[in-house]
């Protein structure tokens, strides 16, 4: 016994180096001289193993114990199952192992409380599927089960949908002399209320009085028939509580009140709360802190934040705000409506008061400002957080990469990962996804790839999320060929697939600890989506056969893609035979589906169907969307009824649907096309108060006048544009220009031109011509040099980072400018016309990238 002390300690001092522990273990355990005392090492060595994660080496323990001591396998085999069943999120490998224990002692018996932690770890972690085959183990073993027993495979049953079963299991306990007791009841009504058949519970229990019925089990009927909008009925059951002198508590009220709230049902929730505030004269118990919590979370979640903060007052009134759990309901609240100050002020109200904010609390504040772009201030709250003795978590961290990469910072984002994990703090599944999505998003293929290569030699455990992100990423960016081949291998090699070089799927696959590798719906539907945006269209249907045969079924999703495919090819014909199979399959069409039908009708000018169709989607609840009234619109002033299209856009109004810029333009275009400009300019104003002062609404109607020659209002616009730096190449000011000098406006486009330089705008130089041309044939030589001389310097001068147009004064030590020497030259003509050639040759219209301001070269200048 001294000895295996001695080697225990040995092992254990070793436990931080689990492979040099692992070695000395097999040393020990394999040589001749080893003893039966050496069978107490084995718990030992299978935890450490175990926490590190090193699986094959707990199988090749197995196989060294029963074949170097078999006589004495059985207990270390049975004390590493114990171990196994105990840990977290192995119960899988548990599982393994208690079938490889069978098959070497079958006729040995196992104990009850084996069975018993094997069933329940089991149900934690959602295997119901292995309770069947513990328990008929278990009969076989001849082990009697007990009621206990009884209660797990029910339980499991009811997890498992089964609640027929169950029943009858329920029924059979007693013919193995055990008898129901109430968890056993309460165990079958929760199981019937979870699957929304609560009147069935009820009628249960109603067929059951020699059982006792406790109060638990009232509470759960009752909290079941509020989330079913029956109040009547809970409220009937209220009644019969008190008839069985089971009186309703505070926790039966707080059932009603949390079942109520989470289906939206607020007000109905506050009138039982105000009921339970009066004084006793009802009955009916007291609100404690987490009735009034409820109640806050209630007001919150529906945007009731009057009622809220009033609710606050009076928490604070009666002392019942003072725990942490009644402020951060308040902050969640806070922050899920926009109130990101008073949030903060809730904070500093929370160390004024004594309770510390917990990482929980200023997790709610980091995903507020994260969510509302408010990244910096979220970097200055870790401060305070690490500040405060509150270190951040993989929440923490995970929320401000999300945040990063929400707002396209992708070297921000992975310089978060790298600091989490710096800081000792290990990402989770979704941190690795998110960050992965995010760079395939950007197109940083290579930087993906690389990620992906890391994880699988960090063994990080992904899921297919993972793999449909990389799906996803390659047929962003056109590589189909590769994305297929990830869902074929995923089917042919899962896990096990490992080590092709240079090939995204063998990564995918050979990533260590995938809980499932098999393409799902979502795939198929991510690859069948690509296939269809390249008008691959065979090869997309080839893949839904695919899906179908490998029993996934599609959803409504699916079918949209082939809908939307058709429809943008002017098939009809086609889309409606996908529809009916849609249909058939249980699908339902979605605002999607009657988008793209009204898309494809308004193609072939179908403008009766189209209408069909919005009538349709109103009968059947859904509201038509932007898309929607766009696709209309569009069609309807294609086909010349601009008044039919104007009512839509008034029904979008009163219906509040917010109409975009493309609504305006598409209206504005058609009235400018049929030469309605006064209707034009009264949208297009209209069109600023819905969608604000856009570049785009202003270079539109700019244009539209310009073409329609309406060139005062032009020119009013423009030079509105100019004053709002809403300039950019969508404008043709050059045309503008051009006809202003050739309509004898000379002085109206001298002035355009004089405005662009004062407000320090780039320009397109050749826009100079006319005007340097006009000017010299009125006889104004000292304006045309002027501008030539300015010309010139613009074409000498180099381009920004943004390719914009600028010219600078160069300084002379004298104080001079080279400008300044051209202007008082006398070469007049003679520039003009060098300047011309180069214009000639070298610049156009399209040499314009951008136009807005250049404050600092105009600074200098």
């Amino acid at each position: 016994m001294e000895e295996t002390r001695k080697l225990l300690k040995t092992i254990h001092q070793n436990s931080n180096n689990p492979k040099l522990a692992w070695n000395l273990f097999k040393q020990i355990f394999s040589s001749p001289s080893s003893s039966t005392h050496h069978h107490h090492l084995v718990p030992t060595i299978t935890r450490i193993l175990l926490n590190a994660n090193m699986h094959h080496e707990i199988e090749n323990l197995r196989n060294l114990i029963t074949s170097n001591h078999p006589n004495n396998a059985h207990h270390s085999l049975l004390s590493i199952l114990h171990i196994l069943a105990q840990s977290r999120n192995h119960i899988d490998f548990a599982f393994s192992h208690f079938k490889s224990l069978r098959a070497h002692f079958p006729s040995t018996p196992l104990s009850l409380q084996l069975y018993h932690l094997l069933l329940r770890s089991s149900l934690q972690h959602n295997r119901p599927h292995f309770v069947t085959s513990l328990y008929t183990d278990m009969i076989q073993a001849g082990v009697n089960p007990e009621t206990y027993t009884f209660n797990l495979l029910i339980q499991s049953l009811c997890e498992s949908n089964a609640l027929e079963h169950a029943l009858q299991l329920f029924d059979k306990m007693s013919e193995k002399g055990c008898h129901p007791n109430e968890f056993t009841v309460g165990i079958l009504v929760r199981g019937f209320c979870r699957a929304g058949k609560t009147k069935q519970a009820l009628e249960f229990v109603d067929n059951k009085l020699c059982f006792n019925v406790n109060r638990v089990v009232f509470n759960t009927l009752v909290s079941s028939f509020c989330k079913q909008d029956m109040n009547d009925e809970a409220e009937k059951l209220v009644e019969k509580m008190r008839e069985k002198g089971l009186f309703p508590d505070v926790v039966t009220f707080n059932a009603r009140i949390s079942a109520l709230c989470k289906v939206g049902k607020v007000f109905e929730a506050s009138r039982i709360f105000r009921d339970m505030q009066m004084d006793g004269e009802l009955g009916l118990p007291r609100p404690n802190v987490v009735t009034f919590n409820l109640m806050l979370k209630g007001f919150c979640q529906q945007g009731m934040m009057k009622e809220a903060r009033s609710l606050v007052e009076t928490m604070k009134k009666a002392g019942n705000f003072v725990n942490l759990e009644s402020y951060n309901t308040w902050l969640l609240g806070l922050l899920r409506n926009g109130k990101l100050l008073e949030a903060r002020s809730v904070l500093d109200e929370m160390v004024e008061n004594g309770i510390e904010p917990n990482i929980y609390s200023y997790n709610i504040v980091m995903d507020g400002l994260c969510k509302n772009h408010m990244l910096l201030d979220a970097r200055r709250l870790m401060d305070l957080m690490v500040n405060n003795g509150v270190y951040p978590d993989t929440v923490t961290y995970t929320t401000l990469l999300h945040g990063y990469c929400s707002n396209g910072k992708v070297f921000e984002a992975k310089a978060v990962l790298n600091e989490m994990i710096k800081k000792g703090c290990h990402p989770n599944t979704y941190t690795c996804n998110t960050l992965l999505n995010s760079l395939w998003k950007e197109g940083r293929k290579c930087e993906a790839e690389e990620m992906l290569q890391k994880m699988n030699e960090k063994s990080y455990q992904l899921d297919i999320v993972t793999c449909n992100i990389v799906v996803n990423g390659l047929c962003r960016n056109g590589e189909l060929e590769k994305a297929s081949d990830v869902v074929s291998e995923m089917w042919t090699d899962g896990t096990d697939s490992l080590g092709k070089e240079n090939s995204v799927a063998g990564l995918v696959n050979s990533i260590h600890n995938v809980s499932t590798s098999m393409p799902d719906v979502i795939t198929y539907t991510t690859l069948i989506n690509g296939l269809c945006k390249a008008g691959r269209l065979e090869e997309a249907k080839k893949k839904f056969i695919e899906m179908m045969s490998k029993n996934l079924h599609p959803d409504s999703v699916t079918y949209d893609t082939f809908v939307l495919s058709f429809c943008k090819q002017g098939k009809i014909s086609s889309a409606l035979r996908v529809l009916k199979d849609m249909e058939r399959n249980g699908c339902s069409k979605t605002l999607q589906t009657y988008n793209s039908l009204i898309l494809g009708l308004g193609s072939k000018g179908q403008i009766f169907e189209m209408y069909g169709l919005m009538d349709e989607m109103r009968e059947r609840g859904i509201g038509p969307d932007v898309c929607t009234y766009n696709n209309m619109i569009s069609c309807l002033c294609e086909g010349g009824k601009t008044k039919d299209a104007t009512s839509l856009l008034h029904e979008m109004l009163d219906k509040g649907v917010s109409p975009n810029v493309s609504s305006f333009k598409i209206l504005i275009k058609a009235f400018c096309k049929s030469g309605d400009f006064k209707v034009a300019c009264d949208l297009f104003d209209v069109a600023l108060g819905v969608c604000d002062h856009k570049e785009a609404l202003y270079s539109l109607m700019f244009n539209e006048l310009l073409a329609g020659g309406k060139l005062s209002d032009a020119k009013e616009l423009f030079e509105v544009s100019l004053d709002r730096s809403l300039l950019s190449k969508n404008f043709m000011y050059k045309d503008l220009i051009d006809k202003l000098c050739k309509d004898d406006r000379l002085d109206d486009a001298h002035s355009l031109l004089q405005k662009l330089i004062d407000k320090g705008y780039g320009f397109d130089p050749s826009s100079f011509i006319p005007v340097i041309d006009g000017l010299s044939k009125r006889g104004n030589k000292q304006q045309a040099d002027e501008l030539a001389r300015i010309m010139e310097l613009a074409l000498e001068d180099k381009t920004d980072r943004n390719g914009n147009t600028i010219f600078r004064r160069k300084l002379h030590k004298d104080g001079g400018s080279d400008w300044q020497d051209i202007i008082n030259r006398d070469v007049g003509s003679g520039i003009a016309l060098k300047t011309l050639k180069r214009v000639e040759k070298g610049w156009g219209q399209e040499s314009i990238s951008s136009l807005l301001p250049q404050k600092n070269d105009f600074l200098d200048y």
